[in-house]
């Protein structure tokens, strides 16, 4: 099958080809395999292959520089691929750790793995094997990820294949990295002066989303079409603003999204506790009476709808969201600058530029 000209058709085609040829591995090691596999090919479907996408433009604005382009060729697909594989593997932990229960409208990994357990009236604790299954779910998506990356590469030159692995290399540290960070925060907070929470919510939103999101799915594309120093420099001073800008976003979404747009229930952030930068600036511009009560309310998953709506109210009234709303738009204009003069096809920073504009300006 010849790869689709649209990047999210075409990555869509390449990962069904690849969860057939799982499927049938699966197939001879019995029921609850075979299920498993299913399990993780639930995990993959719909989404924008945002990531993906932004690996293909990378390539794209390589290639196009020095010679015309057309299609991405089948060894970029299966590493843009690689990437929508893995992203489905952080949101499967992700969705354990925050003890969420959906995901894209849909019960989250561990919940429907909980529920497949009870349907099929098995011993023991189901919830715990929801959670335990989902572990192992996350982890097996994660060395999927790993044979599509590697099945990319054995048909990539040595010197491309090289600089891609060490960028997914990096990527794989850096994300693990700041899911811990992300976690830790929700625990260290109270330990750290006021004044820094901001700075550390950023070192969070950098490592755990705007570098694996963004910058390094450019990277890894731009390094399989032979970047030069400067290229991948151009790329990365693009990159990693529009990922800080697209967390933030998310952050906005976390807390005030409309549920029938995000898949998950508005306010969903607020129950987990997540600090975002949205909460640090929010902390600041309050009293401290009115710091503590925000404190007692943010992470307590009992919290109902009049408490999220409390909260909320807070928060705009504090002016932190329209802080964070200008932070969003610095980060876009940073990430805009950067193409300026840069060393890149035109139509493929063109494509950047519409990336970035659908990364950015999400509904809430």
């Amino acid at each position: 099958m010849s790869p689709s000209p649209d990047p999210v058709e075409a990555i869509s085609q390449r990962l069904d080809i690849f969860i057939s040829g799982q499927r049938a591995h699966a197939a001879p090691l019995g029921l609850e395999a075979a299920q498993f596999v299913e399990a993780a090919a639930a995990t993959v479907e719909g989404g924008k292959r945002l990531r993906g996408r932004f690996c293909v433009a990378g390539w794209r604005a390589v290639e196009e520089a020095s010679r015309p382009t057309g299609t991405a060729p089948a060894e970029v697909v299966t590493a843009a691929a690689a990437l929508e594989v893995f992203h489905a593997a952080a949101l499967v932990h992700d969705d354990v750790i925050d003890n969420s229960d959906t995901r894209r409208g849909r019960p989250a990994a561990h919940r429907a793995l909980e529920a497949a357990h009870r349907d099929a009236r098995w011993a023991g604790d189901a919830e715990a094997f929801g959670r335990s299954a989902a572990v192992l779910l996350g982890d097996l998506l994660v060395a999927w990820s790993d044979d599509l990356l590697e099945e990319a590469l054995a048909v990539s030159q040595p010197a491309p294949a090289s600089a891609a692995r060490a960028e997914y290399a990096t990527m794989r540290r850096e994300v693990t990295i700041g899911q811990f960070l992300d976690i830790a925060e929700e625990s260290a907070f109270l330990t750290e002066p006021d004044e820094r929470h901001a700075e550390r919510a950023l070192r969070v939103a950098s490592l755990k989303s705007a570098r694996y999101s963004i910058q390094q799915p450019l990277a890894i594309g731009a390094a399989l079409a032979g970047a030069d120093a400067a290229q991948s420099a151009a790329l990365t001073a693009f990159g990693h603003p529009l990922g800080m800008a697209f967390q933030l976003r998310d952050d906005v979404l976390g807390v005030f999204g409309d549920e029938r747009e995000t898949g998950k229930p508005s306010g969903d952030d607020l129950r987990e506790g997540k600090r975002t930068v949205l909460i640090a600036y929010a902390r600041e511009a309050l009293a401290p009476t009115a710091r503590r009560i925000v404190d007692e309310l943010v992470g307590d998953p009992s919290l109902d709808e009049g408490q999220v709506s409390a909260l909320q109210q807070t928060i705009v009234d504090s002016g932190a969201l329209d802080r964070v709303e200008n932070l969003i738009s610095e980060y876009a204009r940073e990430a805009e600058r950067s193409l300026s003069g840069a060393r890149l096809g035109n139509a493929a920073v063109a494509e950047l530029r519409q990336l970035a504009r659908a990364a950015t300006v999400r509904v809430t």
